[in-house]
């Protein structure tokens, strides 16, 4: 005996309304410089999940700060390693829910499509007045970047000319708005499918600076959620990659 339309019609409704009931918001601390990859991510991460994710941008040293104060996150995308890895060892996190989920490029560069050759040669010149980076201190990249100043044996020199970002985004802002010629900013920022989306800039070699490994990790407040682990093991997937590396980033 077949099913009346009736019947099919309530036990879609019932499955539209157990995914609806499922489906759950996962709150996430999103180093500043994967802001655009995980806008994109977020938009099929709830397509696919019915999940929808709610980030808060920033510092990863700034956003580590929020968590120890008691911030509601419940997954964390920093912009290095070694801040997961302390929260891990202060037993912040779900253990064995650390892993690396990109590895970040530093360029420099400029919103002046003809001001930054592509080896870098201009920070030599040392023509400019201002160059941007992120707070060394709280952002990973702008640690990196005066990494590649002592390397490149430019600290004494370029250092006074130094304008500090408390993140990388106000950084990348510094230059857009020409209030500096250049600056250090990562390469999600200005770049799209392998072509630069404005501007010049040189890639900077990543023997100049230490890897940018950044570590994601399920919080203590998420080891419950089951949108936190869908999230995890969709930034794992093969839809978040391509969207990963469309940015830059390195797997």
């Amino acid at each position: 005996m077949k099913p009346s339309v009736s019947r099919l019609v309530l036990a879609i409704g019932l499955g539209v309304f157990a995914a609806a009931v499922s489906a759950a918001d996962v709150q996430v601390a999103v180093a500043a410089n994967f802001t655009a990859p995980i806008k994109d991510i977020a938009v099929q991460f709830e397509k696919d999940t019915g999940h929808r994710l709610v980030a808060a941008f920033g510092p990863t040293g700034g956003l580590y700060t929020q968590i120890k104060n008691g911030a509601p996150f419940e997954v964390f995308f920093a912009a290095d390693s070694k801040t997961p890895a302390k929260l891990e060892a202060e037993g912040e996190i779900v253990p064995g829910s650390r892993f690396t989920y990109a590895v970040g490029k530093l360029v420099l560069w400029s919103s002046d499509e003809a001001y930054v050759d592509d080896k870098g040669e201009v920070l030599k010149k040392n023509a400019f007045k201002h160059v941007a980076i992120a707070n060394p201190r709280t952002a990973p990249y702008g640690l990196a970047a005066t990494q590649v100043l002592d390397k490149l044996g430019l600290t004494a020199a370029v250092g006074p000319k130094l304008v500090e970002g408390t993140n990388i985004t106000q950084a990348y802002q510094f230059v857009s708005t020409g209030n500096a010629e250049l600056g250090f900013v990562a390469m999600s920022q200005v770049s799209k499918d392998g072509k630069f989306t404005s501007g010049s800039a040189w890639v900077v070699p990543a023997d100049l600076y230490d890897p940018i490994r950044q570590d994601a990790v399920i919080l203590s407040k998420g080891k419950d959620s089951e949108a936190a682990r869908a999230l995890v093991n969709y930034l794992k997937g093969p839809k978040a990659a391509a969207v990963i590396r469309a940015y830059g980033y390195d797997l």
